[in-house]
């Protein structure tokens, strides 16, 4: 493969144009995707070799591609490809991310490259181009934070495309789909409910496996979650609440004002009078 882009190996991520990537590589049209993970936004039609298979691909399409696939790009008119490529490192932030790149989308098992649609070419253009161009010379944490976002929007498109039946299969996003359950509980009862064991109650599971699914995608106890949920509300209610100490206690369900001070004390080093 061609000497890798300076951003690529500083940053662990880059966008280029097929055109760019051809000419660092010397115009040969064959790469190898070593330990990165690439996707390719299709704006013309083009042949996409992967592990010598030929894969014909209309424009207005995503590629998937995973680590150490060999790669060769078709001809085509004007090189309208956006090739993004990034590193494990870069992308893993959570469990949730973890177990995206890890999906059927990069490890798919019918097939060395997984295909979807996208709907708008201008907004491509303006989200991959112009937005990240613009974000790239303003500030470099903004433009990681922005390339992160910007490869999870695409994460998630294509899982629209992965038939309902194989996602259900995946013991991952069983996990997702409690937790992102837990968290509209959490929501709703978080003033009545401080406990583990009501959440996992409610989702016909044990507290155990609640925490296990938390700490997988969230990287985080359930009852850490309940905690922070409560620190925060404590802290808004503090803030901006006219009510008094006692009053906002009973308000969050606290039994009384000692618990509440207790509570706030542990968790933050302060006392609610320090922070109203």
């Amino acid at each position: 493969m061609y000497v890798i882009t300076d951003q690529l190996k500083n940053l662990g991520f880059s966008i280029n144009t097929l055109n760019n990537i051809i000419q660092r590589n010397n115009n040969k049209r064959s790469f190898n995707t070593l330990e990165y993970f690439c996707i390719y936004i299709i704006i013309e039609d083009i042949t996409l070799e992967v592990e010598n298979i030929p894969h014909p691909i209309k424009g207005g399409h995503i590629a998937f591609v995973g680590p150490q696939k060999q790669i060769v790009f078709g001809e085509t008119k004007r090189g309208e490809v956006y090739i993004i490529a990034f590193s494990s490192s870069f992308y893993e932030r959570s469990g949730k991310d973890s177990m995206f790149i890890n999906s059927r989308l990069f490890f798919n098992y019918d097939s060395d490259v997984f295909i979807a649609p996208f709907e708008n070419i201008k907004e491509m253009n303006i989200v991959f181009m112009g937005r990240m161009h613009n974000f790239q010379h303003k500030d470099e944490s903004l433009y990681v934070s922005a390339a992160h976002n910007a490869i999870e929007r695409l994460i998630l498109d294509a899982f629209l495309h992965i038939p309902a039946e194989t996602l259900k299969k995946d013991i991952k996003f069983d996990y997702l789909h409690y937790v992102n359950r837990f968290k509209v509980l959490l929501q709703r009862d978080y003033k009545k409910a401080k406990k583990v064991s009501h959440y996992a109650n409610e989702l016909n599971i044990t507290p155990r496996k609640l925490t296990e699914m938390t700490e997988y995608v969230l990287g985080k106890t359930a009852k850490h979650i309940i905690i922070e949920k409560l620190i925060n509300e404590c802290k808004k209610s503090l803030s901006f609440s006219g009510n008094n100490i006692s009053e906002i206690a009973y308000e969050l369900g606290f039994s009384d004002e000692g618990n509440f001070s207790n509570f706030i004390k542990k968790h933050t080093g302060k006392n609610p009078s320090e922070m109203k």
